[in-house]
């Protein structure tokens, strides 16, 4: 079974993702930033990640940075959930090493159909 590492500051945003992805039948960590993310990726490997963009300590963009410096990471697929949407943003997403780029508030079908065809 998949295990999805899933990044938000809003608690109601992390329980709506996760509810979501374990009802399709995933493992669901949760981090409620992208330090607490970070910290949890050093000690577990995950299928996939999906991160909030605009959180404290450490930013979305961030942690994809210092996801893709790890060998573990380098081929780990990152998805960008967030309210941000210009094109400027999402070049940097893809810059920093994400591979898909998804706006809240999101759609369940979409999400999961998303993450079906990035997963491994």
């Amino acid at each position: 079974m998949p295990l999805i590492l899933a990044v938000d500051d809003s608690p109601s945003m992390r329980k709506m993702v996760s509810f979501t992805l374990t009802g399709a039948g995933y493992q669901v960590v949760e981090a409620v930033d992208g330090q607490d993310a970070y910290e949890k990726a050093q000690t577990q490997t995950f299928d996939l990640v999906l991160t909030d963009q605009n959180m404290p300590r450490l930013d979305g963009l961030g942690l994809t940075r210092k996801l893709r410096e790890h060998p573990q990471f380098k081929t780990t697929p990152i998805l960008m959930l967030t309210t941000e949407s210009s094109d400027l943003m999402k070049q940097a997403g893809r810059a920093a090493g994400a591979t898909g780029w998804l706006v809240k508030p999101f759609d369940p079908a979409k999400l999961l159909d998303v993450i079906k065809k990035v997963i491994r």
